[in-house]
């Protein structure tokens, strides 16, 4: 597959159980999804339901007992450690509740860490991260350290980090869950714009049915399996 190709990214029939004392808590079930390029689809059930464990498994982060992470032809699941590491930083992007920024590191330096993993140039990587924060209002901000930075900056920073490799699929745990209602609206818009416009399959995880309902479809996890909502 070409490397700037788009397809779409499955998750087949994924089980996953925890041990708990004597017994195995089934947790998933046999869940599956297909999301399509520039689609943005909602995932959406109850605390405790296993939406995080669904996506730490369809983010490469952990195996599951049984099932397929597929993108396109390729069967993800099936690599080794070292190339699922190396899947991770080229296919996938991540966004989190809480935005997980290096304290330490300005917006801009923030952005650049995960290109010059990739193994980019450091004034390659600085443009880059420049303008993805220019994208997201964030010009004037490119210096500061986090906590300099309000919750819905420091969430931008996040999306614009994610989206620093050029990934072909987007993986958001919560995004917004730690903006005020007003803050998460425009950055969830903003998140759900720049995954439309880079062509991403974008599976984002919510408690918030009113930003669910802005998304191309919603799947409900539903005893350990996935159901259209």
């Amino acid at each position: 597959m070409a490397a700037d190709a788009r397809a779409p990214f499955t998750l087949a029939g994924i089980v996953r159980s925890f041990a708990q004392g004597e017994r195995r808590l089934e947790v998933l079930k046999g869940a599956s999804v297909t999301v399509l390029p520039g689609e943005c689809v909602a995932l959406v059930g109850p605390s405790g339901a296993g939406k995080s464990t669904l996506l730490h498994i369809a983010g490469l982060l952990e195996r599951p007992d049984a099932g397929d992470v597929r993108y396109g032809d390729m069967n993800l699941s099936a690599l080794g450690d070292r190339e699922r590491t190396k899947a991770r930083g080229r296919l996938l992007g991540f966004v989190y509740q809480y935005h997980h920024l290096l304290p330490e590191f300005s917006a801009v330096e923030n952005v650049m860490v995960p290109q010059l993993i990739a193994g980019a140039a450091k004034a390659d990587a600085r443009r880059a991260a420049e303008a993805l924060l220019d994208r997201f209002g964030l010009a004037p901000r490119l210096n500061h350290r986090p906590a300099k930075l309000s919750g819905g900056e420091q969430q931008r920073v996040a999306i614009a980090r994610a989206l620093a490799n050029g990934p072909h699929v987007l993986l958001a745990d919560e995004p917004t869950g730690n903006l005020d209602q007003a803050t998460a609206d425009i950055v969830f818009g903003e998140l759900l714009t720049a995954a439309k416009r880079d062509g991403l399959a974008a599976l984002i995880a919510t408690h918030n049915l009113a930003l669910a309902a802005r998304m191309d479809r919603r799947v409900v996890l539903e005893r350990g399996v996935l159901v259209e909502g």
